[in-house]
């Protein structure tokens, strides 16, 4: 198959204009650098566009609270609406290597103000100098307070969410609370990388490897780091949720993917997987968005909308099961 100078692929979905103008603006529409910046550059860069698209003036919701919840840092997002809530655990996304609690803000004052429920963002370790399962048990053991402490939060039902490595780390979480016996009543996977394989053949891997933000070169060195001595962990779950035995009984799912993301079939593949095992489970494929299209909300309309069915459905997922 015939590739542009950039590595795309022609006759793949062209990237929705506003997005495009967007990554034009913050100049980070050019081809990929030739090797991998510093850790600290990653961050930067990352922190640094974040907080461009973020909603400004912030969403209003009632109280923003800072803490740590066995040692983890979170911050706490509660609704204008009182009484019994959902409460939503929320795992920011970054390749396991870059975001924060600011990174994700905006996501979370929305996920609160539109889904009225109480939201707790966690500030899990990154790799590499955290590698796997650092940040997944810090994920774990959050949510798992959470669940034993509800009436602290929302007094509801629980869920969890994450969007790219926050949506494996959601769907780690959602594997493990099963295995556990425990309950959770949904989860909102947002482009979530779920396969971290070196044997992997997900065809938009190739088909989106440059040109949409994201890069396959970026992906592979994020699972190098993150894994760091334990490659061999890409094997199993929590590292790669698609490879799972089992996924019966899993919490119903939303699962959301950009058509130009090289993500985008691995995260579509869960789907379809949960789908057989008999999970209840809304997929969805947005034309023209890339990786990381719940920041994007502030700038493009096809994001917005994309964001807005996404979270409707969540919460509609959540109030069945309360």
């Amino acid at each position: 198959m015939r590739k542009d100078r950039k590595g795309v692929h022609p006759e793949a979905m062209p990237m929705d204009p506003e997005i495009a103008a967007l990554l034009k603006q913050y100049g980070v529409d050019g081809p990929a650098p030739d090797a991998p910046p510093p850790v600290a550059d990653m961050r930067a860069g990352n922190r640094m566009l974040s907080l461009a698209v973020a909603p400004d003036p912030p969403i209003e919701v009632a109280e923003v609270t800072d803490g740590r919840i066995a040692g983890v840092p979170v911050r706490t997002y509660r609704p204008e609406t009182a009484g019994p809530a959902p409460t939503v655990v929320f795992f920011h996304g970054g390749g396991f290597i870059v975001g924060d609690l600011d990174t994700h803000d905006g996501v979370c004052r929305r996920l609160c103000r539109d889904l009225g429920a109480v939201v707790v963002s966690v500030g899990y370790r990154l790799a590499p100098e955290f590698p796997f399962p650092a940040g997944f048990d810090d994920c774990v053991a959050v949510t798992s307070h959470v669940a034993e402490a509800i009436e602290e939060y929302g007094g509801g039902v629980l869920g969890v969410a994450g969007d790219s490595a926050g949506g494996s780390m959601a769907a780690g979480v959602a594997l493990a609370f099963r295995d556990e016996g425990r309950e959770l009543a949904a989860q909102l996977l947002a482009y979530p990388s779920t396969d971290l394989s070196p044997d992997r053949t997900h065809a938009s891997l190739t088909e989106n490897a440059t040109g949409y933000l994201l890069t396959t070169s970026e992906v592979e060195n994020n699972i190098r780091l993150y894994l760091g001595e334990m490659p061999a962990a890409a094997a199993y779950p929590p590292a790669s949720p698609l490879l799972a035995t089992n996924h019966a009984r899993l919490a119903p799912a939303v699962i959301g993917c950009g058509d130009c993301d090289p993500l985008r079939d691995e995260g579509l593949a869960y789907a379809d997987a949960l789908a057989a095992a008999g999970v209840t489970v809304r997929k969805h494929r947005y034309p023209g968005l890339i990786h990381g299209f719940l920041s994007f909300d502030t700038r493009s309309k096809a994001a917005d909308a994309a964001v807005t069915e996404m979270f409707r459905e969540f919460g509609e997922l959540l109030n069945r099961a309360g």
